[in-house]
């Protein structure tokens, strides 16, 4: 495996997010690079293991991506007429960081399921009618312990 060919899958899979809102499939990604199915799935385990993104390991799915959620979320980040998922609080403030660009973000408080907005204008947060708490339930550290509960 080249280690070159790693981190170029990695950028790619993190261009496809930019374009389209979605990861692409091992399939995709296979095609992408002219390589098999089967050398385009251990690049994906290998940048998995690396925690360059976060598998689905029974499909191979790319489940996250930092900032990019590839499943929908409570964290919906508007930006430039497209919808992009956040995994959590604090990649809903990373995707319009990440693409240095204005965003309006609706996500869901997890107590009360109350909707809430956000707008981020050059580089700024805009909130109003809220005080807002981000609370991580668990330290850095312990994140990959369970990453999708974190």
């Amino acid at each position: 495996m080249k280690e070159d060919l790693i981190w170029q899958v990695r950028h790619f899979v993190y261009q496809h997010f930019v374009d389209t809102t979605h990861p692409p499939s091992v399939d995709e990604t296979a095609k992408n690079f002219n390589i098999t199915n089967e050398e385009a799935s251990d690049l994906y385990l290998e940048l998995h293991n690396r925690h360059a993104f976060f598998l689905d390991l029974e499909t191979l799915n790319i489940r996250m991506a930092n900032p990019f959620s590839g499943i929908p979320t409570d964290f919906k980040v508007h930006v430039n007429e497209k919808t992009y998922f956040a995994n959590c609080a604090w990649d809903m403030l990373g995707i319009p960081a990440a693409l240095h660009t204005d965003a309006i973000i609706e996500a869901k408080f997890t107590e009360s399921n109350e909707n809430v907005e956000i707008q981020i204008q050059n580089g700024k947060l805009r909130i109003t009618d809220y005080a807002l708490l981000i609370h991580f339930p668990l330290p850095f550290s312990r994140w990959y312990d369970d990453l999708v509960f974190t």
